[in-house]
């Protein structure tokens, strides 16, 4: 028996798909909005984070 029929068996298995794409797609347009929305010197600084030397350890 494959795992598919297993899970055809579960009453109310279609609705976990339905829910982790609301989630997901909600998820996706609040970060896309926040994204356009960003001050722009927020999002220059957060870039340059990797790059900064001054806050390293050294091992």
């Amino acid at each position: 028996m494959k795992f598919i029929n297993y899970l055809e068996s579960i009453a109310g298995i279609s609705v976990y798909p339905m829910a982790s794409l609301l989630i997901f797609s909600i998820f996706f347009v609040f970060a896309a909005f926040w994204a356009f929305r960003a001050d722009r010197n927020m999002v220059d600084q957060i870039s340059r984070i990797p790059l900064d030397n001054d806050d390293t350890q050294s091992l």
